[in-house]
């Protein structure tokens, strides 16, 4: 079967418009979420914090929090891959090279779940699917293009930015290939709650630095990624990955870098030329191709 070829739910498009929203914005606000704090301590606090808000919230709403005793290999498998492996990977691609490059190499995420789901899972590529990859590449091609230095300074951050990608769409193929039967609330809090379980130890023998008390701005920072992105962020993908089929729900994230680039500019004065504008129309007509069905 194509890959898509059902058009596309309302509740869907209104998800995409949150998580690029919340997506997007995070990636100016990290770099003073890390400004005072190691990555490690960082995720150590935000992963459980995160997890369990939506928890308490999906108990508060009347959810059972109980998971079928079938789904728990796939919501651990899909939430090591994912989100321990995005959040300490891609976190310090952020701290070893600029942010905005670090979220570019992230966001190759859909051309590694279209070539996983049709090696892996036999799932076919329409030719409108193709091109909306293909348009998806060169728009992060063009952002690539003017920061070859900073890759060629910081090896270990471009591959760990590659490696974030990755353990994203892999993540993102388990879920669709056995689909968990609870809430989305109720799924993104226990897989938030069960990444953090080997990154909490973890902090307390690799973070760097005594124990303090950051200041209110950095604490700030930490609460808005924590409970925006992480949380509503995370519910929001969540969702879109229980509507759309896998490579349509990859590429629904190609717009996520053009708010981050314009935060960015608005934020830290990045700059926004023809590059950045070119990569900006190439990922809107991504995202236009993959979210209309193969038949129209």
């Amino acid at each position: 079967m194509p890959a898509h070829s059902q058009p596309i739910p309302a509740r869907a498009i209104t998800l995409l418009v949150v998580l690029t929203l919340v997506w997007g914005t995070n990636w100016p606000v990290f770099p003073y979420a890390l400004a005072e704090v190691s990555v490690w301590t960082f995720r150590a606090f935000a992963l459980p914090a995160a997890g369990l808000t939506l928890l308490a919230v999906a108990r508060a709403r009347g959810l059972s929090l109980a998971l079928p005793r079938e789904d728990w290999p796939t919501v651990v498998a899909a939430s090591i891959c994912y989100l321990t492996v995005w959040n300490v990977a891609s976190a310090y691609a952020a701290v070893l090279l600029p942010s905005g490059q670090a979220a570019i190499l992230g966001f190759t995420m859909p051309l590694w779940a279209a070539l996983m789901g049709f090696f892996f899972l036999g799932q076919r590529l329409s030719r409108r699917l193709v091109a909306a990859l293909g348009l998806g590449a060169c728009a992060v091609g063009l952002l690539m293009w003017r920061s070859v230095a900073a890759y060629a300074d910081a090896p270990a951050g471009f591959a760990l930015g590659l490696t974030a990608a990755i353990g994203w769409a892999a993540g993102t193929l388990i879920l669709k290939r056995r689909p968990p039967r609870a809430p989305a609330l109720v799924l993104t809090g226990w897989q938030l709650v069960l990444s953090s379980v080997p990154i909490v130890p973890a902090a307390f023998v690799l973070a760097e630095g005594p124990w303090f008390m950051p200041s209110w701005q950095s604490l700030l920072a930490i609460a808005y990624v924590t409970w925006m992105p992480m949380t509503i962020g995370n519910v929001a993908w969540f969702s879109i990955v229980g509507l759309l089929p896998a490579q349509v729900a990859g590429l629904s994230s190609v717009m996520v870098p053009v708010v981050a680039m314009i935060s960015g500019a608005i934020v830290h004065g990045e700059p926004l030329g023809p590059a950045q504008l070119g990569a900006m129309a190439c990922s809107a007509g991504a995202l236009w191709l993959a979210l209309r069905p193969t038949g129209r």
